[in-house]
């Protein structure tokens, strides 16, 4: 997955980006990825999902698409850097419009450093549940995040 462009609006933070590998665009191409998921964030076990299903994220995690992965840890390194819990995120796609594999993710925020700082750690940890491999160190990301939200520059809205 590859991050293609970030816009920063007054009320969220869109991301644009592309799964190039067919085989990558689920989180059902192997089973280990939601308890990876869940064992290096184990808060996602309680984010909500809005869905047609009606199903709760930890149950989509199974197979759901990995941009809607990446939204998930992207809130959740937000929500343990400090911000509210009750921000939210949205993943869509037009494949006829932007192309098959391009995605549109939203995330609302408490400040647009922190969400930004945000994207940027949950693309490594995206890679590790992915991939397996060694396991990111998420307190020191979440400890980093928490300092750009002290910054005089950090934005509040």
């Amino acid at each position: 997955m590859r991050v293609h462009s970030i816009t920063v609006c007054p009320d969220r933070v869109d991301v644009l980006v592309r799964v190039e590998a067919e085989r990558m665009m689920r989180t059902s191409l192997d089973e280990a990825i939601a308890g990876r998921a869940l064992a290096v964030l184990p808060g996602l076990a309680d984010h909500r999902c809005f869905n047609d299903a009606g199903r709760s994220f930890a149950e989509e995690l199974a197979d759901t698409e990995v941009p809607h992965l990446f939204e998930h840890v992207v809130l959740e390194l937000m929500a343990e850097a400090g911000s509210p819990r009750s921000l939210k995120g949205e993943t869509a796609w037009d494949f006829r419009r932007d192309g098959r594999g391009v995605f549109r993710v939203s995330l609302e925020y408490d400040d647009d450093l922190v969400c930004l700082g945000a994207i940027k750690s949950a693309g490594r940890l995206i890679r590790y549940i992915l991939e397996g491999g060694e396991q990111p160190d998420v307190r020191a990301e979440t400890l980093r995040l928490t300092e750009i939200r002290s910054w005089p520059l950090g934005s509040s809205s």
